[in-house]
């Protein structure tokens, strides 16, 4: 293969590091050992309890894309979306599946994709989805090919998303009052500079 066609190859090539973690509604907890009767956290729980239907938290699912060289990569453009209920195997393919829409229309041609061992990520409706996503793309000659990369267990200081998720929380806290569900996504889609969009859940079974 020429120099020439290893670029463009590189070129049509996305790396993202896929990680999913959890959005609080409240204050980041205190660092003390235990919470007066007039504490504004828990004053802000009490209200919750009381008249707010929006759940505590909110579930999501990022990547966290890489570009140029591999001696000095860059890695500032996040994708995300959140979820209604928690990530499983079925809401994680619907994620793959915006994630490889987006980089086809970006001229992507395959997606090296990096994450941990999450039982949604390496369970066989996930292996099997990516199969034939592949077999797919293969056989019409476009789309977005996935290779996923699993880092070793129990190492998340290998997955550079990690930093991004702690610097994203303490900026977009309410440190004395409540966020909606709806606010503290907005919040987050502003600090990482995404658009919001529908949250991913689970189609309704047909009776």
């Amino acid at each position: 293969m020429s120099w020439v066609s290893q670029e463009k190859q590189a070129a049509n090539w996305a790396i993202g590091f896929l990680d999913e973690v959890w959005w609080s509604r409240f204050a980041l907890p205190r660092t003390r050992a235990w919470q007066t009767s007039d504490d504004p956290v828990h004053l802000v729980e009490q209200t919750w309890q009381k008249a707010d239907s929006d759940a505590k938290a909110l579930a999501c699912y990022g990547v966290l894309w890489q570009r140029g060289p591999a001696q000095a990569p860059i890695r500032d453009q996040m994708s995300l979306r959140f979820v209604d209920g928690r990530p499983v195997s079925d809401i994680t393919t619907q994620f793959l599946a915006s994630c490889c829409t987006e980089l086809e229309r970006l001229g992507k041609t395959a997606w090296l994709l990096i994450w941990d061992n999450a039982p949604w990520h390496s369970s066989k409706i996930v292996r099997t989805w990516i199969r034939e996503q592949n077999q797919k793309v293969k056989s019409k000659g476009q789309g977005v090919r996935i290779l996923p990369l699993f880092l070793p267990k129990q190492s998340p200081w290998l997955n550079p998303i990690e930093p991004k998720w702690v610097h994203g929380k303490r900026a977009v806290v309410e440190p004395n009052g409540l966020l909606s569900a709806k606010q503290l996504a907005e919040r987050i889609c502003a600090y990482y500079h995404c658009s919001y969009e529908a949250h991913l859940s689970l189609p309704a079974k047909v009776s």
